[in-house]
């Protein structure tokens, strides 16, 4: 079972490390484009768009395959297109072929979470998830910084990098992890509106994406401004807020590398409850730090709890269906990116009416409760 864990950590590290490698390379690639910085962003988010919009389609795809075979094809086209990334004459291709790389990864990683139940003995599935979740976290901490050195040779440098490991990845792949065409599987000739409904027709199902929505929306409120306030109210420079980001991301990777051991000792309904009421104790505390020393220990033990609590959600959201797990996976993608989007229009604006951090984690506690109160309507809680 630990190469399997160790094949999915490598999967979430290298998709997530492709989202995050390119932002270092904007200055130089407006440069080289001659467009003005401002549109820039692009390059981020049409591999994010192509993800976002083409997970919805990967999971009932997969969920009538065998999801090995979905994967093997999806890191194919991913490494294709990451390769082709280097050879971007102008802005217009780069766009096309980051967008092309987005597509590709929502067929890969939707796998690795429909597949862990599957290859995982059941006592074993959450220790998966938590190993799994830290290659994500881990790619989230270093994908900047890896981005930003293989610059320092070359712009093509990071593109030639991830596309060879994911050549490399793919033959690991395809000679150790089994079929994974299991019995039980959803009829491939069901199209994809009739799978989501025969999914959402399940009311826990449904009361769990909700939930995840309302994590992640918090989560990612929280993530999103905390730059912003360590400039606004303890006047921090842009290397200094990258400092304490990585402080704070480490506790993200220590949450999701150990709190496996954790929750399978407590069980998945305390750990969920305990690690959401710590995290809501410690939202109403951090706006009330006199220092920026404090506040960034307090969000590292919050982005710790993060990590801790997040393998509980996937693992959740998997124990709803035998037969639908990457439609399951693609509409938590969904949620995800939908709760990203939720956080930015209202962050901003509590950040601008609120004193401090205070409105932001005001927003986050509301809805970790109303998370709590969804896990004990489905009678998650319930021995």
């Amino acid at each position: 079972m630990r190469k399997y864990g160790l094949i999915f950590f490598l999967v979430m590290f290298l998709i997530g490390t492709d989202t995050f490698l390119i932002s270092p390379l904007l200055p130089t690639l407006s440069n080289l484009y001659k467009i003005n910085p401002s549109i820039s962003g692009w390059m981020v988010s049409a591999y994010a768009i192509g993800y976002a919009v083409f997970a919805l389609i990967s999971g009932p795809i997969s969920d009538g395959r065998d999801r090995k075979k979905v994967m093997l094809i999806g890191f194919l086209a991913f490494a294709i297109s990451t390769f082709l990334c280097s050879f971007a004459t102008n802005f217009t291709l780069m766009i096309i072929f980051r967008f092309c790389a987005g597509v590709s990864a929502s067929f890969v990683t939707p796998q690795v979470w429909a597949s862990i139940p599957v290859v995982s003995p059941k006592e074993k599935i959450v220790q998966m998830m938590g190993i799994a979740s830290t290659g994500l976290a881990a790619s989230q901490l270093l994908g900047v910084p890896i981005g930003a050195y293989l610059a320092s040779v070359s712009w093509r440098a990071p593109f030639y990098l991830i596309s060879a490991f994911s050549i490399v990845l793919l033959l690991i792949i395809n000679f150790v992890i089994p079929s994974l065409n299991i019995a039980g599987q959803l009829d491939k000739s069901k199209g994809i509106f009739e799978t989501y409904a025969e999914v959402l027709k399940n009311q826990k199902t449904v009361q769990y994406l909700v939930a995840y929505l309302l994590f992640q929306t918090g989560n990612f409120a929280v993530l999103s401004f905390i730059g912003t306030w360590f400039a606004k109210d303890f006047g921090l420079s842009v290397s200094e807020i990258g400092t304490a980001m990585i402080i704070i991301g480490v506790g993200n990777l220590i949450g999701t590398l150990f709190g496996n051991k954790l929750i399978a000792k407590w069980g998945l309904s305390k750990s969920l409850l305990i690690g959401l009421l710590i995290l809501c104790v410690l939202y109403v505390i951090t706006p009330f730090s006199p220092n920026i020393e404090m506040v960034v220990g307090m969000l590292a033990v919050v982005f710790l709890l993060n990590g801790f609590v997040f393998p509980i959600f996937m693992t959740s959201l998997q124990s709803t269906t035998t037969t639908a797990r990457s439609t399951v996976s693609s509409l938590s993608n969904a949620a995800m990116y939908l709760g990203t989007t939720i956080s930015g229009i209202f962050g901003g604006i509590l950040l601008t009416y609120f004193t401090g951090f205070f409105g932001i984690t005001t927003f986050t506690i509301i809805l970790y409760l109303l998370v709590l109160y969804l896990y004990k309507r489905s009678k998650f809680f319930v021995r």
